[in-house]
């Protein structure tokens, strides 16, 4: 795995783990989990236009 490969996934576990932290609070801030969601769900997709997980079919 590259470094540039582990860093998105660190990125993206960080942002899962912020999403739920806005999640469990009592007044989630709806703009704040908009933003994050889009920040996970682009990094998700540059994971995956350089490491394709392979089809299991």
């Amino acid at each position: 795995m590259s470094a540039f490969v582990y860093r998105l996934s660190v990125m993206h576990k960080r942002l899962d783990d912020e999403i739920r932290r806005e999640l469990k609070r009592r007044f989630p801030d709806n703009i704040r989990l908009l933003r994050l969601k889009k920040l996970r769900l682009a990094i998700k997709d540059r994971l995956y236009r350089i490491a394709p997980l392979p089809s299991g079919g």
